[in-house]
């Protein structure tokens, strides 16, 4: 895992960033944020959160309106977009139809000056990195999705920026093909070591790309963490809703005891789990647990949690059952059952024991 983002060795740095449209409504809210050289960083969340204003900004085409922004040292939030040597990569690949693909790769170096014999060798190092140097002579709309994408991929990468930022670039694919492009991102980066900025309201590929994820909400950053902390350590209730499926449990914080707590329900049962900074001993929290951590019929003494339920629907998703169940105080708890030759035989109706340990069940922010 790698270690938190000190002074002395972030690339891009955003130091009190505050950005409003009308005078009146913060889109983005003291933001400071450091990426570091190299690093594939993800900025997450809904729409209206933030995060594509921060790349905005970013790349030059939105202003701050309190801050500033560094880049490898230099500041540049008073930098015209051109000038600030960054590859830009957006959805619609903006590709110009009435250029061939190696004109198109080529286009930044043209208007940067760089000549005929030296654009020819970068643009076929560009193409042939994306797998595509077979291509060079064909249109745009000769070509799939995928590899439109890919030439916008080798036109950001032709003139060697400092830093790539990505928007929503995969939004207009296929899932298939979609997520065929989350490995070939991914894998390019780390060939290359180049620095990422990638911004995405899907959950799935910010896990299954970056080295951190930032997660966004109302312009302020919730959590940054790399994935698995993110998914499995979630700081507050929004973070633990939008990164993957949760079960949530309204209750109170009754004790406290180093970092477990003991929360009653609503119908005055007891759950032990995990205390998080989000809550403290008397408040009102959401219990937050994933649907593959709650065991069906678990063994004696594996689980520090455990209820009666009735199975009240069944879904069929290839590699796992998901299963809604009803506990006996009315909450529903859903549970990811894998499709194994050993699973339990379960049928709607079916009453069953069910449970969770508490390290897997956390006391979050009741927002």
């Amino acid at each position: 895992m790698k270690l938190p983002v000190s002074a002395s060795e972030s690339f891009v740095e955003f130091a009190g960033i505050q950005k409003t449209y009308d005078g009146e409504v913060l889109v983005v809210k003291d933001l400071n944020l450091r990426i570091r050289r190299g690093e594939f960083l993800t900025l997450l969340g809904p729409s209206g959160s933030g995060k594509t204003t921060t790349l905005m900004m970013l790349a030059g085409f939105e202003t701050p309106t309190v801050g500033n922004i560094m880049l490898d040292g230099e500041r540049i939030d008073a930098v015209p977009p051109e000038k600030r040597d960054i590859g830009m990569v957006f959805q619609n690949y903006a590709l110009f139809p009435h250029m061939s693909v190696a004109q198109n790769v080529g286009f930044p170096l043209k208007v940067r000056g760089v000549s005929k014999a030296e654009t020819a060798q970068r643009v076929a190092r560009a193409l042939d990195m994306v797998e595509l140097g077979k291509f060079a002579t064909r249109m745009p709309g000769q070509l799939s999705g995928g590899q439109q994408q890919r030439v916008a991929l080798a036109r950001a990468l032709v003139f060697e920026p400092k830093l790539v930022l990505m928007d929503e670039p995969l939004g207009a694919l296929d899932k298939q093909l979609r997520e065929h492009m989350q490995i070939e991102i991914r894998h390019l980066h780390e060939r290359l070591g180049i620095t990422v900025v990638y911004v995405t309201h899907d959950q799935s590929e910010a896990l299954t790309m970056s080295d951190r994820v930032a997660v966004f909400n109302a312009g302020i950053i919730q959590q940054i963490a790399p994935p698995a902390e993110l998914y499995e350590s979630p700081e507050n209730s929004f973070v633990a809703q939008f990164i993957g499926e949760n079960n949530r449990l309204p209750g109170r914080i009754e004790s406290a005891s180093g970092t477990l707590c003991t929360v009653k329900l609503a119908n005055g049962s007891t759950v032990a789990a995990t205390l998080t900074r989000a809550a403290g001993v008397g408040d009102a929290c959401l219990l937050s647990v994933r649907p593959e951590r709650v065991k069906i019929a678990p063994a004696a003494g594996a689980v520090d949690n455990l209820f009666e339920a009735n199975v009240a629907e069944l879904i069929y998703l290839g590699d796992h059952l998901r299963v809604r169940c009803v506990l006996d105080s009315g909450a529903e708890v859903v549970v990811k059952v894998g499709n194994a030759e050993d699973r339990p035989v379960l049928d709607v109706g079916t009453r069953i024991p069910l449970g969770w340990r508490a390290q897997d069940c956390r006391a979050l922010d009741a927002a």
